[in-house]
């Protein structure tokens, strides 16, 4: 082990600093403002370390991390995709980066222009009549679209629609959202290829339904090819449509949600619209209305005058503020850089190329690997593990061993239709290259699971860090250095 590939602690000596900052000017340490029953009374366990080797021991870390920038990240309804760096650039212009959000609108109309414009793109790539840039995450756009179908309803005194209807195959985060709204959620039944069985339906459409969430195509990477009737349906019944965003990359240029009926949706522009994706942030979820939700939209709202000048609105129908300003404007710019750079011409291409790395994949793999669900798929497709099962391989196990190949697992044991689930998606950015190298190393796998099945049992073999005892882990996790020191002793 190298010096630096030790825990932080582990360096510690005492007495040893980095750089500190001295008391301002007006002698204030920082600390003047604080309460004094909120001030510590002993000095925090911290470790004391030169500044060399707390680049080091991080620059070390972040050297062993696995991140889209150095390798194929196929995770599956993740749409892991490479984001060009152009747009991290341009989103760092000091120009942008200096603004403050209590700036006079004079002074940043440059700011505003930049929110309306990317309104209008997305609202045009959706196809829906308005869009709010607030939402700072996927989930938080969830619940704002549903706060939108809730506020609609009670605008129109229609106060028994309380309950939300989830496929059984959605995301996680759709019941929750719902069950946040303060939404009862019912479940409709799916078909074995995960499109929304619509005899279940049926029954389901009452005067207590608000509406339906909905992903197209579904988590199985298959199209809604019952769409317009599920919407016609829906709305039949006083309900309103609201698609999650989560799959939008597929459609890119060819189909737009709000043509399908669609009455509110979500966009993670940190999936589709380039933004690093992971850890926790920074996130965006805009949401998109048709016309007659436009009013609900939350405050504040950037809009454009007769002159051509912006301003920010407050709409009084308004279901109100759902975040601080105006959501994280860093990843809006990167997600107006992006759609700028591909412009008409090239955003449609989007989808039809991540359709086809995923069939390549997939047609490459099904002799290997289990194929529920037979045809063309969208953007991601799902094995059942491995066809060979005799050998008692399991999909964590496949996951693990890809690892030792430098690849990235595959969402596993999602959606939960299927006892093994292996979800792929390889998105529009990777090249014919990369997906060869990832199919000879999962046909490798399957050969080794049928082979040799105990190293793929064992696996990961040559990570840094071996296979886990991921039971024991859950019931007493080690979560600082003093109780780490503490089991090791």
């Amino acid at each position: 082990m190298k010096h630096y590939d030790k825990i932080i602690f582990e360096l510690s000596r005492a007495g040893r600093k980095g750089y500190e900052l001295p008391a301002d000017k007006y002698g204030v340490d920082g600390m003047a403002e604080i309460p004094a029953d909120l001030l510590r009374t002993q000095e925090a366990e911290l470790p004391e370390v030169s500044e060399l080797e707390v680049v080091r021991h991080y620059t070390n870390l972040s050297n062993k991390n696995f991140g889209v920038d150095t390798g194929f990240y196929p995770l599956g309804s993740c749409t892991m995709k490479y984001n060009p760096k152009i747009n991290e650039e341009l989103a760092a212009l000091p120009a942008f980066m200096s603004l403050h959000p209590l700036q006079d609108e004079k002074a940043i109309q440059g700011a505003l222009e930049l929110y309306w414009n990317l309104q209008r793109m997305l609202s045009n790539i959706a196809g829906l009549a308005e869009f709010t840039l607030n939402p700072y995450a996927g989930a938080h756009g969830e619940l704002t679209g549903l706060m939108v179908m809730r506020q609609y309803h009670r605008s129109r005194g229609d106060h028994k629609r309380t309950k939300v209807i989830v496929p059984n195959s959605a995301h996680g985060t759709n019941p929750a959202s719902a069950m946040v709204a303060g939404l009862e959620v019912v479940e409709v039944k799916s078909k074995p290829n995960g499109s929304i069985d619509v005899e279940d339906l049926k029954p389901l459409l009452d005067d207590t339904i608000a509406g339906i969430m909905m992903t197209n195509p579904n988590t199985l990477g298959m199209f809604e090819t019952e769409i317009l009737e599920i919407a016609d349906l829906v709305h039949k019944a006083g309900g309103l449509l609201y698609y999650d965003g989560a799959n939008l990359n597929p459609l890119l240029g060819k189909v737009r949600p709000g043509d399908m009926g669609f009455d509110i949706m979500h966009i993670n522009l940190h999936k589709t619209f380039s933004t690093p994706h992971g850890g926790g942030g920074p996130g965006s979820g805009p949401v998109g209305v048709a016309k007659h939700l436009v009013q609900f939209l939350p405050n504040p709202h950037v809009v454009k005058r007769e002159d051509g000048t912006f301003t920010i609105s407050e709409g009084e129908e308004s279901l109100g503020n759902i975040s601080t300003f105006l959501g994280n404007f860093g990843v809006m710019m990167k997600a107006y850089a992006y759609i700028l750079s591909l412009g008409k011409e090239n955003i449609k291409n989007v989808g039809p190329l991540a359709t086809l790395n995923a069939n390549y994949i997939k047609e490459s793999l099904k002799d290997d690997y289990l194929l529920p669900i037979d045809g063309v798929c969208k953007h991601e497709f799902v094995f059942d593990g491995l066809k060979d099962k005799s050998t008692g391989v399991t999909t964590l196990n496949v996951a693990k061993r890809l690892l030792d190949y430098g690849f990235h697992a595959p969402t596993i044991y999602f959606p939960l239709l299927f006892h093994e689930s292996m979800m792929i998606e390889p998105t529009e950015t990777e090249s014919k290259e990369t997906l060869d190298d990832f199919i000879e190393v999962m046909h490798k796998v399957a050969k080794e699971s049928r082979e040799t099945p105990e190293v793929v049992k064992e696996a990961p073999l040559t990570t840094l860090v071996r296979k886990l005892d991921e039971t024991t882990a859950a019931k007493n996790p080690i979560l600082n250095y003093r109780t780490l020191k503490a089991a090791e002793a």
